[in-house]
């Protein structure tokens, strides 16, 4: 079976014998030397072959190869200060194994530039250019980091519904299905749902998955179907544990991504510096008079648009160097009916976002767990009680107070490694113009 190596794993085998598969990222077929770089997900390594000593056989097929060719090389590893992993394989044998159709419809070198479009319609050629794959990879390192740290502080992952009969947040922007002839939806958000996993008695819990937002916004920062980890917890005391909570969870994904990923890193150009908590907060009322101070006045009641959330995250970096902070205590009048309110000041609720950057990450905070304070909110907010009695009927039963959050996983990613469109960061994107490949 021959092996995945890395380059470094290679330079480690100088003097022995390898063989290696994968990809032809480039071949350079010259008068007394040959040249390939052999690539596949670990890397590029060098594959060096002089006339004088290889066998015929393997230069010929080195001189019939084509970019993307799929090969096998068995060889030995030698030092190369010209190579860029330090060494290189001379080649005993090469093997076509899948030959690569002319003219490549995009370069995965990156040496002749394509526009956005391209790339994505031909998605599977832009995963082999090194630079997008690393996105994937960093990305794989932050999950694994936000679910590390969420498991050894007691949560289990649950697995809510992504097809609900009705809708959870009360809006349009839900995607119609049908369901054995009957109307449902997809999910915008697996939030009532992990409330009442946490109304069946688990304290802590988390939901990693796709959901779906039927808006017709063709900006770099929307995705029709986008991937969000969603922790809940139950006896908070009150919105602020679920800051805290999610603080230490951005903090390992980063630290994941720092310690794993480093190459991947580099070849970006990132450097990824892991924030310090506490995150800063800013909350309402007094977010109104810090705008109003910067130029930017909104009227009592009002939501924070974008613009002001740009200015507050200005204001923030420049007072205390923070790319993260927190919107706590936003207007009721503009949030779900199962959001808690600030009990002695009800025009505010207990709703908390996470800023980074200047965008929005995560919306979360605590719940309403008074079965005659949600009853009350739904009719406050004109929603019909009996269409949602299936989430309100077992808080009749004795209920913690409880939080969480949920969290752009793809929308992170692309703030953390500075990527222009939000696609960059989705493996196979979803936006109202697109549904293949």
């Amino acid at each position: 079976m021959n092996e995945f190596l890395s380059p470094g794993q290679v330079k480690e085998r100088v003097g022995k014998e390898v063989t290696l598969s994968g990809w032809v990222h480039d071949v350079r077929v010259l008068g007394g030397i040959s040249f390939v770089l052999l690539r596949n997900s670990k890397g590029i390594v060098q594959v060096a072959a002089p006339k004088k000593d290889v066998d015929k056989n393997a230069m010929e097929v080195i001189a019939s190869l084509r970019q993307e060719d799929v090969i096998s090389c068995r060889g030995v590893v030698k030092e190369s200060k010209a190579a860029r992993a330090g060494v290189e394989v001379v080649p005993k044998e090469v093997k076509v194994i899948s030959k690569a159709a002319a003219p490549l419809p995009l370069d995965p070198r990156g040496v002749t530039q394509s526009s956005l479009d391209t790339r994505l319609k031909w998605r599977t050629l832009e995963l082999r250019r090194p630079e997008s794959a690393a996105i994937f990879k960093i990305e794989n390192a932050v999950v694994q980091g936000f679910e590390d740290h969420l498991r050894e502080h007691g949560f289990v992952r649950a697995f809510t519904p992504s097809i609900l009969g009705g809708i959870s947040e009360g809006g349009s922007e839900v995607f119609k299905v049908d369901y054995y002839g009957k109307p449902a939806f997809l999910r915008q958000d697996p939030q009532l749902h992990r409330q009442l996993t946490i109304a069946g008695g688990f304290d802590r819990v988390y939901d990693l998955g796709t959901n779906w937002r039927a808006e017709l916004s063709h900006t770099p920062r929307h995705l029709s179907e986008h991937r969000t980890i969603a922790p809940e917890m139950a006896f908070i005391e009150d919105e602020r544990d679920t800051m805290r909570a999610q603080e230490g969870m951005v903090v390992a994904g980063m630290k994941k991504a720092a310690e794993s990923c480093s190459e991947e890193l580099s070849l970006l150009k990132i450097e990824l510096k892991t924030p310090k908590p506490p995150f800063p907060e800013v909350a309402f009322p007094e977010a109104y008079r810090v705008l109003s101070k910067l130029g930017r006045s909104l009227p009592r009641g009002q939501d924070v648009d974008e613009q002001s959330q740009r200015v507050l995250a200005e204001h923030i970096k420049k007072e205390t160097g923070a790319d993260f902070f927190f919107i706590n205590r936003f207007p009721s009048a503009v949030k779900p009916f199962y959001v808690m309110k600030v009990d002695d000041e009800p025009e505010f609720a207990r709703s908390v976002d996470l800023v980074y950057k200047g965008l929005e990450l995560s919306s979360g905070g605590q719940r309403e767990h008074r079965h005659d304070r949600i009853v009350s909110q739904i009719k406050e907010k004109g929603y019909g009680e009996e269409g949602l009695r299936w989430f309100t009927e077992p808080f009749r039963y004795g209920v913690p107070p409880h939080g969480g959050f949920s969290f752009g996983i793809e929308r992170f990613v692309a703030y953390m490694l500075d990527l222009p469109n939000i696609k960059e960061a989705a493996l196979f994107p979803r936006d109202p113009d697109t549904l293949q490949p």
